[in-house]
């Protein structure tokens, strides 16, 4: 009961809570956001969805490789380090990080800008660039502001607090729905100016994460100190390490970048030409207007678990690791980074597989009102279930890549996601003439697949012992569980009259495949889900998972 009473209080586990608490909070309200956004301004009417879309991915790639990815991957270790040893150097170092990339970010921002003015002037009669070269000028401003939020978000992990870094992102949600609900319908006369209140909107919100964050920063001791001869070194580092993270991390994102760019590049327009003029004419478009629209909105529900559970566990796990491999303990590393791919894995599978099933009610219940019409709601019900095939790939990832980085290893992640970029561009070629947008979705779940059992095994060999033993174990009890969950799924939704409503549609086969899941799950000996919750197993003499944390239980609690 010790032993158990140990792992409850596994810090791990507490800040994977939290952060997944905040994080629900936000991906719930940044549902509704969609829902308000799908109603506004639908799918494929006239291409300005499309257009919204791809002018909002590119400072959100920005934001992801620079701030929440490669850039907060390598400072966080180098401030953990010395906030243990000298928090004055960590202050000087956060300082002038925040400077720097200030004076950076605002630079490369008037760059994009001015890059979007020569594009329009060189292609601004291509239909649909001029909007999308406008309303992507128009939010590249807020790439400045998040991304120095993500650097104080990250000083404050490092330093214990993950609640309110958690939480910041609401705000963008809720500066969304002000204008999706109450600004632009009422005061934009069509799409067009629609789109521009949202993106006004956007950076709104990525002022206001940046402001919420400074006062408890400050609370903990936090004294701003621009040394630049005393941060130097501290920032070199930083530099030297970020650059091959950028890709290592963010393959992800940049694959799902691509997928938006060729599905606005190879669609069609209801009203337009239907064979590529640049090819002679000779081959027909294979997708239609709408299909970066359709694209975000599948994105953004298998992203869902992604949010709460991979990148919750990634969050949580990495300063930890950052410690075991500044103290060079390499036992604990790999256990607690075993216990992180179990927590994944155990809810990562079934929830990719009940959005397999339920990706029709889920669309129809959440999207399907205003203007998205019931011919939007198959296509984006398609690619949320092409999207979700590779749910547990997206939640093990970022957790498996933070272990080589807290190990000094940038080289392993950026050469293995190189060839998966290359794969998904391959795969994306291949697929898209069978399966239209869908294939772009095959494509990214497929290399994300590929690149974890790439990443794990190239770490479990040449980096760090994994506990292969309850990892096994934890994939043999989902495994039964979720065939389990799944085959009551597919009957209760063959079972349930036509007439049932869509609120029914979806919470009926949601609750019992939940319920069969858990029970199921809980019998095999399953007992990740109760660590989570913050409960111990009531039997202690699990052998394949006890016993290997019994050899490592002088875990820290720090």
């Amino acid at each position: 009961m010790w032993l158990m009473s140990r792992l409850r209080r596994h810090p791990l586990l507490a800040a994977a809570r939290v952060t997944g608490l905040g994080t629900l909070a936000s991906r719930l309200l940044g549902l509704v956001r969609d829902m308000a956004t799908a109603a506004l301004m639908g799918m494929s009417g006239g291409g300005v969805m499309d257009a919204f879309v791809i002018g909002l991915r590119i400072p959100n790639l920005t934001r992801r490789l620079f701030a929440e990815g490669a850039l907060a991957a390598s400072y966080l270790p180098v401030v953990t380090r010395l906030l243990e040893t000298d928090r004055r150097r960590a202050w000087q170092l956060t300082s002038v990080l925040l400077i720097c990339l200030a004076l950076l970010l605002v630079g490369l921002m008037l760059a994009g800008q001015a890059v979007c003015g020569l594009i329009w002037l060189a292609w601004g009669d291509v239909p649909g660039m001029g909007l999308l070269l406008g309303l992507t000028a128009a939010m590249l401003p807020y790439a400045v502001f998040i991304c120095l939020a993500a650097q104080v978000a990250a000083t404050l992990q490092a330093l214990g607090r993950f609640g309110l870094p958690a939480l910041a992102p609401t705000l963008l949600n809720i500066c969304w729905l002000v204008g999706a609900w109450f600004i632009a319908p009422h005061f934009a006369p069509n799409q067009v100016a629609q789109a521009y209140v949202l993106a006004v909107c956007v950076v709104v919100a990525g002022v206001l994460q940046l402001v919420v964050q400074l006062p408890l920063l400050f609370r903990l001791g936090f004294r701003f100190d621009f040394n630049w001869p005393a941060g130097r070194d501290s920032l070199g580092e930083v530099v030297r390490a970020m650059g091959p993270m950028v890709l290592g991390l963010a393959v992800t994102q940049v694959n799902t970048l691509m997928d938006s760019l060729i599905a606005w590049g190879l669609s069609a327009a209801p009203d337009g030409p239907q064979r590529i003029a640049w090819l002679g004419d000779a081959v027909a478009y294979p997708m239609q207007q709408g299909a970066s629209a359709a694209i975000y909105y599948g994105e953004r529900l298998y992203q869902f678990p992604l949010g709460i559970l991979g990148l919750a566990v990634a969050t949580a796990v990495f300063p930890m690791l950052s410690r075991h491999a500044a103290r060079g303990d390499h036992r604990r590393l790999g256990g607690d980074l075993t216990l992180g791919l179990r927590l994944v894995l155990c809810l990562g599978v079934p929830a990719g597989v009940g959005l397999v099933l339920l990706a029709k009610p889920l669309v129809q219940l959440v999207f399907e009102r205003g203007e998205f019409t019931a011919d939007d709601t198959a296509r984006a019900s398609a690619m949320i279930a092409c999207y979700a095939l590779g749910v547990w790939a997206y939640c093990a990832m970022p957790v498996v890549v933070r272990g080589f980085y807290a190990l000094g290893n940038r080289v392993t992640p950026v050469r293995i996601g190189m060839c998966m970029v290359a794969l998904n561009l391959a795969l994306n070629l291949a697929l898209i003439w069978p399966l239209a947008e869908r294939g772009l979705a095959v494509a990214t779940s497929t290399a994300a697949m590929v690149q974890v059992v790439l990443l794990v095994t190239v770490f479990s060999r040449r980096m760090a012992p994994l506990a292969w033993a309850p990892l096994r174990k934890t994939i043999v009890q989902t495994a039964l569980a979720t065939t389990a969950m799944t085959a009551l799924g597919v009957a209760t939704l063959y079972f349930l009259p036509e007439g049932s409503s869509r609120l029914a549609r979806l919470a009926v086969p949601l609750i019992s495949c939940g319920a069969v899941y858990l029970g199921v799950y809980r019998l095999a000996g399953g007992r990740e889900i109760g660590m989570l919750l913050g409960r111990h197993a009531s039997s202690p003499d699990d052998a394949s998972t006890l016993d290997w944390f019994e050899e490592h239980a002088d875990y820290d609690e720090d």
